[in-house]
């Protein structure tokens, strides 16, 4: 299991070699309101659901800080689509 680390605005995965994996990133556009502008995952991780997996922990730290997220990654987009019981997160511009 691929241990996330946190960081403001950031979730993400390093390999030993300290090469970054996986990330999403969710900048804090203003108050309440933070941007999903980025998700990347490493070849050699594709198709292990790790994007679906970094969505998800972020979808749950925007969450717990009371926040809303306005989608500016395409595969943010998609993934927030594709989960409706995550769409209350999603503020609609």
């Amino acid at each position: 299991m691929m241990e996330f680390q946190k960081s403001a605005g950031r979730i993400f995965a390093l390999g030993e070699d300290g090469k970054v994996l996986a990330e999403v990133t969710f900048p804090t556009v203003k108050e309440g309101l933070v941007d999903i502008d980025h998700t990347f995952v490493d070849p050699s991780l594709r198709g292990q659901g790790v994007a679906g997996k970094l969505l998800r922990a972020a979808a749950q730290e925007i969450r717990s800080q009371g926040q809303k997220a306005k989608l500016t990654c395409s595969y943010a987009v998609t993934w927030f689509e594709n989960h409706p019981e995550e769409q209350d997160l999603v503020r609609k511009e």
